[in-house]
C-alpha cells in the first residue's frame, strides 16, 4: 500500500470544508466524510487492506462500531477469514437486545474493534467496555483515520491501543489548499 497516495485519494474524497459538530460536540471548520470512501468499493476496499496489516497478534473477532465501522469490519472479516461483530451504541430493547450481533459468545475472545474516524474516542471507549463487561479481551481499535490532536492516545486510560491507516497529520500533508 502506498500510504502518500491513500491519503490523497480519502482526502480528495472526503474532506469537507464548512461548520461542523462533532460526536463528541466540540466543531470543526473541517469534516471527513467517511460514508464518501465508504461507499466507493475501491476504496473502501484499499482501506480495508491496510487495516488488516494493523491488526495486532491473537485476533479472534474484528468489531465494527454502528454505524461507520461496520462496512470496514465486514471487508476486514472478507480478507481476513475473521468473524465480523456488529457492535451498536446502546442494546437493542426489542428481539436479541445485544450491544453486539454476530458471534453470541464473545466471553475470553480477543476482539479488535475497527473503528471509521477517530476523534476522542468516546463512541469506541464505550464499546470496548461493553464488550469487556461480557467477559471479551478488547485491547486494540483500528481505524480508518485518527483525527485526534496526536499529543497521547485519546484511549490509553481504558487500556486500548489506537492503530490508525492515516492521521489528521498524513491526510493534511498531501491536501490541496
Amino acid at each position: 500500500m502506498n500510504r502518500r497516495e491513500l491519503a490523497a485519494d480519502i482526502d480528495a474524497a472526503c474532506r469537507l470544508s464548512g461548520v461542523f459538530t462533532l460526536r463528541s460536540g466540540l466543531t470543526s471548520e473541517e469534516y471527513f466524510d467517511k460514508y464518501l470512501f465508504e461507499s466507493d468499493p475501491k476504496l473502501l476496499n484499499r482501506v480495508a487492506e491496510a487495516m488488516v496489516s494493523l491488526l495486532p497478534p491473537g485476533t479472534d473477532l474484528v468489531g465494527g462500531l454502528e454505524l461507520g465501522g461496520v462496512p470496514l469490519a465486514t471487508v476486514v472479516s472478507q480478507l481476513t477469514g475473521f468473524p465480523a461483530l456488529f457492535v451498536r451504541k446502546q442494546a437493542k430493547e426489542y428481539g436479541t437486545r445485544r450491544v453486539a450481533e454476530g458471534v453470541i459468545d464473545i466471553g475470553g475472545r480477543r476482539v479488535t474493534l475497527i473503528e471509521d474516524v477517530i476523534t476522542t474516542g468516546g463512541a469506541v471507549r464505550q464499546a470496548a467496555l461493553s464488550l469487556r463487561a461480557q467477559g471479551a479481551h478488547v485491547t486494540s481499535v483500528v481505524c480508518a483515520i485518527d483525527r485526534s490532536d496526536g499529543s497521547s492516545s485519546a484511549l490509553a486510560d481504558v487500556g486500548l491501543a489506537v492503530h490508525p491507516v492515516l492521521t489528521r497529520t498524513d491526510l493534511d500533508a498531501v491536501h490541496q489548499r
